[in-house]
C-alpha cells in the first residue's frame, strides 16, 4: 500500500496546502500519526467522498522524507477517484 501527496498549491490562512491520501484508510491514519496530525483534522466520509488529510507545505516535506509519494495534478485527481467512497458524501 502506498501514500501519496500533491504539491503544495493551495493557499489558505497563510500556508499553502495540499492532500495526503493513501491506498487504505487504515493506511493513511497510520501515516498520519506519524506525522504528528491529529484524527479530527481526517476529512472522509460523510463530509468528503475521498479519506483524506490536509496537509500544510511543511507537513508534506515532512511526508516526502517518510515515503509519501509525490503526485502530479492529474495523478492526485486519479488516486482520489479510486479511493473515494460512492455516495459517501452527504448531499446538501
Amino acid at each position: 500500500m502506498a501514500v501519496y501527496v500533491d504539491a503544495a498549491i493551495w493557499k489558505w490562512a497563510g500556508h499553502r496546502w495540499c492532500h495526503l491520501l493513501a491506498d487504505d484508510t487504515d493506511e493513511l491514519h497510520r501515516f498520519a500519526a506519524k506525522l504528528g496530525l491529529k484524527r479530527s483534522s481526517y476529512q472522509g466520509p460523510p463530509k468528503t467522498s475521498a479519506p483524506h488529510y490536509d496537509i500544510t507545505g511543511f507537513e508534506r516535506d515532512r511526508a516526502v522524507r517518510l515515503g509519501a509519494i509525490e503526485c502530479s495534478r492529474e495523478e492526485i485527481v486519479a488516486i482520489f477517484r479510486r479511493v473515494r467512497v460512492p455516495n459517501g458524501k452527504i448531499q446538501p
